[in-house]
């Protein structure tokens, strides 16, 4: 019998490696795995490549786990906003190394590494710092259609840590509103995928037309409390 649900976010995090690459859903705030960076916090794993549309928010969730030292690389669009403070901190000292990557390019190579293209060509960035690769060497260019492009290459990832908002026990997910954001493409990039749900319900309970990930790409759902604000609306435990 297929179950993918896991007792605990410790015993779904209970593998991730040192130096792994970790693809963490959310957008800003909107969808972050709270509690599964918590417990990769708890976990221990060290030297983690992690691959966010953000640096961190304020002092929790992705930002606590820059401020722990356990993230060697971050690739991301948008590193710096108000309240990016232990990012910039980390950079500013040279403890921490970034990639920066177009919002649509880095949703175009996470869906690449899902569906198997090797790589691809695209105009954003070219004639630009982000023409180069990491290491400061030119990204190979090409013209289409008398257009300038450049090659980019998939992110594949170790791990996916991503929030949905319901999910059955053979993994199939669907989500809530702006909390979907990268999740389903980040899900098909990883080699184990790891999902927090508030609600895990019986098969067939999900109409088959509200499934965004389907199972094939979910290895480990863990259920995670929603818990009451002071406003009176909800929010996720972490």
């Amino acid at each position: 019998m297929i179950d993918k649900i896991a007792a605990s976010v410790a015993e779904a995090l209970a593998d991730v490696r040192d130096g792994a690459t970790v693809l963490i859903g959310g957008f800003g705030t909107a969808g972050i795995p709270g509690e599964l960076i918590d417990g990769l916090i708890a976990q221990g794993a060290r030297e983690l490549t992690v691959v966010n549309n953000n640096a961190g928010n304020g002092d929790r969730g992705l930002a606590a786990l820059l401020a722990a030292g356990r993230v060697r690389k971050i690739i991301c669009s948008f590193p710096r906003q108000a309240d990016s403070q232990v990012f910039d901190g980390l950079y500013r000292a040279g403890r921490i190394e970034l990639e920066l990557v177009p919002q649509g390019n880095l949703a175009e190579r996470l869906r690449a590494a899902g569906a198997g293209i090797g790589a691809f060509f695209t105009p954003t960035g070219f004639g630009t710092e982000l023409a180069k690769n990491p290491d400061g060497s030119p990204k190979e260019t090409r013209r289409i259609n008398g257009r300038d492009h450049v090659l980019e290459y998939p992110i594949h990832g170790d791990v996916a840590l991503i929030r949905a908002e319901r999910g059955d026990r053979w993994g199939n997910l669907s989500y809530r509103m702006a909390a979907r954001n990268f999740g389903p493409v980040m899900a098909m990039a990883a080699r184990c995928t790891v999902a927090s749900v508030h609600e895990v319900v019986a098969l067939g309970q999900l109409d088959p037309e509200a499934i965004v990930t389907p199972g094939i790409f979910v290895h480990r759902v863990v259920r995670v409390p929603r818990v009451a604000t002071a406003a009176g609306g909800l929010r996720s435990a972490a």
